[in-house]
Order: C-alpha cells, then structure tokens, then sequence
C-alpha cells in the first residue's frame, strides 16, 4: 500500500467525524472552495451551471446531495426537490436525450429508513423516474457502501421493469463486482463503472489502488464486450485510454458509451474528449450537505486535497 492508499484511508476514516465536520464547514474559505466541487445550493443554480456545461457540448448527471435520511418527510423532500429539478431542466430544454438526467441515492429518498425503508426508497425513486420519463430523460442510482449493494441492484431491477434505462452503478473496488457486471451487460443496460468511494473492510474489498485500477480494467473489458451502454466514471488517463481501445476493439461507436468525471476536476481534459466527439458526462452535486461528497472525492483524487489544502491556506 503506498502513501497515496494510506492518504484515501485516513481521509474516508475521518469523513464520519463530527468535529471535524464542524470544523470544515463552519471555516469562512470553505464556501468559495467548494463552488468548484458544488453547484451551488439550489435547483436554479444546478440548472444555469447545466447550461453552461451544455455550452461545452458537455452532458450531465445532477445528484441533489443528502444521504441517510432516516425521517420520511425529509426523503419525500428530497425526491420533490428532484421533481422540481427535473421540470426546471425540461423547461429549460436541458433534460431532451439525457443531456442531463439525474443520479439518486437510495439512502437520501428513504432507504435508511427503519421497517419501510426499502419500499419507501423504491416508491420516491418511481416518482423521480415517471418525472425524468415525462422530460425524456433518464436516472441512474447511485451506489453506496457495500452494505447496500444488493438491495440497490433489486431497486434497479425492479424499477427497470417500467423504466429499462435506469443506470445502475457498480464499484471496482469490490471484489464482487467482476460478476456483476456480467450480470448487468445485457442490451440496452446502462451501467456506470466506478472504483469505488466509500471506507470498506478488505474482506469485501482491494484496498491496493494497483489491485483496483487491475478490477476497473477487467470490468470494463466485460462491460465493453457485451450489449450494454458502459458510463466510464474515471479521471485516470491510463484508464481513458484503456476504454477508449476497449471500444474500438469491440467496434463500438461513440453513441454507445460515455465517459464521465466530476464537476471541478480535469475540467480541461473533460472539454478535450468531448471535442474529440466522445460523449462527456459531469458528474454535477448541488445541495447544502456537501461534506460528506467532498471528503469522498479528495479521498478519490489526493490531488484534490492538496488543492483545498492551498486554498485554506490562502485564505488565512
């Protein structure tokens, strides 16, 4: 494990600290820091900073940010926060042919609920997905810890009764996740493939970042072979490079996968494949409960973390 691994883990380790939540969020530099990770607080903010995006011949997916919600009227606050969202996009011609759908987190519409949880979680996310229908759009459903992975993928299945474009998302890092996305491959599928987010214990997955970039490749030789819409959520160059001869190899056009990378990191490199006529998706949060999202993305990327680092500093 080399210093950068040892970095991630010390960050994800502290993501759950109370105190240093407060701290974090209450210094007066953390607001202006976090406008490049974070689009703002409301649906009006993510909307213009969608358009801007689109001005790039960038797409998006919008995740509203909040996650173990354990009241229901919270959960029904956020799925109506993601109704409004949807609606603002149409009206807006933003949301026509996916160039911007959404991304949800079972967790933030009811999942951690206790008793209902589940069902509660499926309820809001059908009403999300009838309200991306109507705008002609698409949801995907973000992963979580692997506590959750299973019941997520039923949510998927489930939902994909109704609405088969549902994007699933899975996570390199897991040792399981080879198989699925086996699983998922299937026509039409759509699948967004990660390395993985979230503090988990070694029994469920690597924790060697060689051992994960080894997984990313080997899932993404499957998704790439088989009949789905492989989403290639990476800022690794090495790993853009390795999809992008995947699909050559497989004879894939550019409509039939996507890259994607978060808002605010690479932004260079983001506009470059899209004027390489690749399709280009920005992963775009928005909400006031940022923290726990900006501790996960400097975990992902250290390189972040230095960048926040200097802004603080700057700040004093």
């Amino acid at each position: 494990m080399d210093a950068s691994d040892l970095l991630r883990g010390a960050l994800l380790q502290i993501s759950g600290s109370d105190a240093v939540r407060t701290a974090v969020t209450k210094a007066p530099v953390s607001r202006s820091v976090v406008q490049r990770y974070v689009a703002g607080d409301l649906v009006p903010e993510a909307v213009a900073v969608t358009g801007e995006l689109r001005g790039t011949n960038r797409l998006a997916t919008i995740d509203y940010l909040g996650e173990d919600v354990t009241d229901r009227a919270q959960a029904e606050r956020t799925r109506d926060t993601y109704l409004a969202l949807l609606d603002a996009l149409a009206e807006a011609d933003l949301a026509r042919f996916g160039a911007a759908e959404v991304s949800v987190k079972l967790s933030a519409v009811g999942q951690a609920i206790p008793g209902d949880g589940d069902a509660i979680a499926l309820e809001n996310a059908r009403a999300i997905c009838e309200a991306a229908d109507r705008a002609g759009t698409t949801v995907t459903l973000d992963m979580e810890d692997h506590t959750t992975t299973d019941r997520t993928l039923e949510a998927v299945r489930a939902l994909r009764a109704d609405f088969p474009w549902v994007g699933a998302v899975l996570q390199a890092y897991l040792h399981r996740t080879e198989a699925d996305c086996r699983d998922l491959a299937g026509p039409g599928s759509r699948v967004r493939l990660c390395k993985g987010a979230y503090k988990e214990p070694a029994s469920v997955a690597y924790q060697d970042g060689g051992e994960v970039d080894l997984s990313y490749v080997r899932c993404l030789k499957v998704l790439m072979a088989g009949e789905g819409y492989p989403m290639v959520a990476s800022h690794d160059p090495r790993l853009v490079e390795i999809a992008e001869a995947l699909a050559s190899h497989h004879g894939r056009t550019p409509d039939s996968y996507e890259f994607q990378m978060l808002l605010g990191v690479r932004s260079t490199e983001q506009k470059r494949i899209a004027d390489r006529g690749h399709q280009m998706r920005v992963y775009l949060p928005f909400g006031e409960d940022w923290y726990g999202y900006l501790v996960r993305r400097l975990a992902e990327r250290p390189a972040n973390l230095r960048f926040f680092l200097r802004s603080l500093a700057g700040s004093s």
